[in-house]
């Protein structure tokens, strides 16, 4: 509970998180910690970013200027009050202010900051507004980008008031500032696990099931071309590092990503991040010129966290030209809504292309879709994995091999009890597979496979 908290409560007699949701700074006490923070920041100056300090001696550094900084204010706090005071300050150079405790709490999945005073979390799929949590002012809060973006070579100010951005374990960070964010700076961060999930750790969460697991990786490691689709905070990029992690150690990988989030254990990987304009408006690197650059790379896999543009003509031209094996996610709720998607993002790429000839190369290219959702009870599941088996006349035929059993209702606590079943049918790639000797028995695409984990 922060040094706020404790006054507040001390004041009114309650300890309730609506006390704590309705507190009242005292502006005496947050004048002391922004001067201490000042002192703290002019006094040790370059050395908080010297990379020969070990962050544990940085640390000591730290609290022992801010030692000295309290006892030359002399200010009248309990030692309680003090050590808190210590510790606000500490986290706001050293860490990320107030949303430090955030990121430590493995249950926190996002962290939502919609102004100084409004923080909202989600834990388990759930989202709930976390009252302990609070900011300064807005100066607090932008304080806190700055570090983010700048740790990364980024910037954000008034002519590029938006910007991605990752933290040192690979979180996802995008943060608006004003003239675009009204009611104060947003900060949004899409926290990263410290250690991957592995397809054991989907498997239990119910997010697929062991046959559809182990035709998944036979699919991977026979060098299908897959296409990982679903909404906003599905789970495409665990999915995708999931499935990543089944390339065989012998092949060459380039990953592509706006904000370097796959974790990939092979030790032949090559990871390459995008790079947003200058202050001159100049220097930009897209997805697109990675993945053009990719492929003089040799490399045997491509994988790209995410097409959104005109990059996707490009993919589609590598899968097509010998790069067998590679892996992107797409933003679609469907996988037919997938194809629709993808054709779209060709066009972008600027060239005045009939639709025949970009579903041609799509039909060529793609050879499974695995689409996520994010259901009601706040689980994410793959609720297709679907064969694009090729053309009939202008339109993409898809054959759906497993499938979510909606029917199977939800339970008392209103959790889906379905799970992904075959339908029984095999895919036409499976003699492909076959000849680079991956064999699939029968069992894995019996429709009742699915119900036994």
């Amino acid at each position: 509970m922060s040094l706020y908290q404790r006054l507040h409560e001390a004041q009114n007699g309650s300890g309730e998180p609506e006390a704590a949701a309705g507190l009242k700074r005292d502006p005496v006490l947050d004048e002391l910690r922004q001067r201490i923070h000042h002192v703290l920041i002019d006094d040790l100056g370059p050395i908080l970013y010297d990379n020969r300090l070990s962050e544990e001696e940085l640390r000591k550094r730290v609290h022992e200027q801010l030692q000295a900084a309290l006892a030359q204010e002399r200010a009248p706090l309990s030692a309680a009050d003090r050590a808190q005071l210590i510790q606000d300050v500490a986290d706001d150079v050293l860490g990320y202010g107030p949303i430090d405790k955030l990121l430590k709490d493995e249950d926190v999945s996002e962290i939502m900051v919609n102004g100084p005073e409004l923080v909202f979390v989600e834990r388990k799929g759930k989202l709930t507004k976390d009252p302990t949590v609070t900011f300064v002012d807005e100066m607090h809060l932008r304080r806190v980008i700055d570090k983010i973006v700048a740790q990364v070579g980024r910037r954000i100010d008034e002519s590029q008031p938006l910007c991605d951005a990752r933290l040192p374990d690979g979180s996802r960070v995008n943060a608006v500032i004003s003239p675009l964010s009204i009611g104060g700076p947003f900060l949004t961060i899409r926290k990263f696990a410290k250690d991957p999930l592995q397809i054991d750790d989907l498997i239990r969460f119910g997010t697929l099931d062991a046959h559809s697991a182990r035709f998944l990786q036979a699919c991977i490691v026979g060098k299908l071309n897959v296409i990982v689709s679903g909404g906003t905070g599905t789970g495409k990029t665990t999915a995708l590092n999931v499935l990543s992690s089944f390339i065989p150690a012998d092949e060459r990988i380039v990953t592509i990503e706006d904000a370097k989030e796959l974790q990939l254990h092979q030790e032949h990987v090559l990871s390459l991040e995008s790079r947003p304009p200058n202050v001159e408006g100049k220097g930009a690197v897209s997805i697109r010129d990675l993945v053009k650059n990719s492929l003089r790379m040799r490399p045997d896999r491509i994988v790209v966290g995410e097409c959104r543009a005109g990059e996707a003509l490009d993919m589609l031209q590598a899968m097509n030209t010998g790069h067998d094996g590679s892996l992107t996610t797409i933003h679609a709720n469907a996988p037919r809504d997938t194809l629709s998607r993808l054709e779209t993002l060709v066009l972008m790429a600027g060239f005045d292309l009939p639709i025949t000839a970009i579903r041609q190369q799509i039909s060529s290219a793609v050879d499974l879709i695995v689409q996520l959702s994010r259901l009601r009870d706040g689980s994410r599941r793959i609720t297709h994995i679907t064969e694009v088996q090729g053309m009939e006349g202008d339109v993409i035929t898809l054959q759906d091999i497993f499938l979510f059993d909606f029917g199977a209702g939800v339970d008392e606590q209103g959790r889906y009890r379905g799970s992904l079943k075959a339908v029984g049918v095999r895919p036409k790639f499976a003699e492909k597979l076959a000849d680079m000797g991956i064999r699939l028995g029968p069992e894995v695409f019996q429709p009742d496979a699915g119900a036994h984990r």
